[in-house]
């Protein structure tokens, strides 16, 4: 079976690795980007199954990656979580309407995390 590959973005470099280390644990292969942009590139150049990505980054942010992600076709039925510590509604509205799958507060519970990929992945 081919391992499912997760895009892990966030611009703080040790929650990046950190979410990374809870997944490739579990045997996913994970891929990192350190911004939207970064990201968008990554996507561009393989599809993955899922992808987890923080809200406030520079150059471009989480949800506006989310509404990025779902104009390309290959990503119109790939999950898309974001990690933030963001928890206002409004912008977890926003994030629904950009077409995020789900919505997950930092700092993250490992199994939480592990559970809710297992989910949608």
């Amino acid at each position: 079976m081919m391992n499912k590959s997760i895009l892990v973005v966030d611009d703080t470099r040790s929650m990046r690795k950190m979410v990374a280390a809870v997944l490739a644990a579990a045997g996913y292969d994970v891929a990192e980007a350190g911004d939207g942009i970064e990201a968008l590139e990554a996507a561009n150049t393989r599809r993955f199954d899922l992808v987890v990505t923080d809200h406030n980054m520079p150059r471009m942010d989480g949800v506006t990656l989310v509404r990025e992600l779902r104009q390309l076709a290959e990503y119109d039925t790939v999950a898309l979580i974001v990690l933030s510590t963001e928890v206002d509604p409004a912008l977890k509205q926003k994030g629904r309407e950009a077409g995020a799958t789900g919505w997950m507060a930092k700092p993250f519970d490992p199994q939480r995390m592990l559970d809710i990929v297992g989910k949608f992945i």
